[in-house]
This record gives C-alpha cells, sequence and structure tokens, in this order.
C-alpha cells in the first residue's frame, strides 16, 4: 500500500513538473493568482531562505520555532525509485544538524509555491556546501519539495523531500545551475 502511495505521489510530481516546464493551451485558462496569494508565497519563500541561513550559523532557537512538532526531512530520491529513503530526519535529528552546523552553504536557486489558503507546497532546486563530507560530496545540489501550513498567523515548516538528488560536485561552480555572471549554464 504505501508503495503505491509512493508511486503514485511519485507520478503526479513528474507529471505537474513537465506540465509546468511546457507551455499549452491550458495556461491561458488558468486565472493568475491573488495578489494575497503571492504575497503569502513571498513569506514562505522568505522563510524557507531564512531556515537555510539560520541552519548555517547553527541557529537552534530559530529553527526550533520553525519547524512542527511532528516535522519530517526525506533526505535523497531513493524514495522516487520504490527504494527505502537514504536517509530521514525528524525534528530532534534536524535540530541537532542545525546545532553542529554542518552546512557552510544553503542557497536557493529557484523556488516556486502552491498555495491553498493555509498550506503551502514549495518546489525548487538549492545547492548546499558540507565541509566535513569527503572530497567530491562537499558541494551539491537537490531539488526539492516541501510543505508548509499556517498555523496561529504564522507559516510553520512540516515537511520535506528530496525528489531529485543529491547530485554532487567538486565545487560551487560544478553544481550551481548558472554561470559566474550570472547567465543559466545551457
Amino acid at each position: 500500500m504505501r508503495a503505491a502511495v509512493v508511486a503514485i505521489l511519485s507520478l503526479a510530481f513528474v507529471a505537474s513538473s513537465v506540465s509546468a516546464q511546457q507551455p499549452s493551451a491550458r495556461a491561458a485558462a488558468v486565472p493568475a493568482p491573488a495578489a494575497s496569494e503571492t504575497d503569502e508565497a513571498s513569506e514562505v519563500f522568505a522563510l524557507e531562505r531564512a531556515i537555510a541561513a539560520a541552519m548555517v550559523r547553527g541557529d537552534v532557537a530559530f529553527v526550533q520555532n520553525a519547524i512542527a512538532p511532528d516535522f519530517v526531512m526525506v533526505h535523497g530520491d531513493d524514495w522516487t525509485h520504490g527504494d527505502p529513503p537514504r536517509l530521514v530526519d525528524d525534528r530532534a535529528s534536524f535540530l541537532k544538524r542545525t546545532a553542529d552546523r554542518i552546512y557552510a552553504v544553503i542557497e536557493y536557486e529557484t523556488q516556486s509555491a502552491e498555495m491553498h489558503g493555509d498550506v503551502a507546497i514549495t518546489t525548487g532546486r538549492y545547492i548546499a556546501n558540507i565541509p566535513g563530507s569527503p572530497p567530491g560530496r562537499r558541494w551539491f545540489y537537490v531539488w526539492y519539495e516541501k510543505v508548509y501550513a499556517k498555523r496561529g498567523g504564522r507559516w510553520v515548516y512540516l515537511s520535506h523531500r528530496s525528489v531529485d538528488g543529491a547530485h554532487y560536485g567538486e565545487s560551487r561552480e560544478a553544481v550551481s545551475m548558472w554561470t559566474p555572471t550570472g547567465a543559466p549554464k545551457r
């Protein structure tokens, strides 16, 4: 049953990713998001970046306040192929990861949001650096899907799943989707 749910969710993500990348006649029929939706998406993006910055500086108090008590983070895309996840963090292990300051860099290269009232689903790509990793694995990028909920008037980070990656490289330039001049790599 669980494998079937994972397979269905994976297919839905792939279908939505493909349809989002290819223009279609349907796109013209979809109304533009309301201003409040784009404002809320901006709030979620800002929180996403603030959590990353807090992890880099080891700010456990900020991260603890930003994540849900039942927070879960699934690392690696093994689950998208029906395999067990490579690593799963719960709230405690995620906070330890923050306290240990294992990340020197976490930067978002792309972010998009799907807003559903008090729920936001974000997708995108980030690059990161973990200096303590073996050579060749210190820099990486990940495509992700995250879920946030508005609780008590503020956004709370509920869940993260890596959907493609991690993909490793020797340097920031090797894993970035942008050239040093800011142009996209082809």
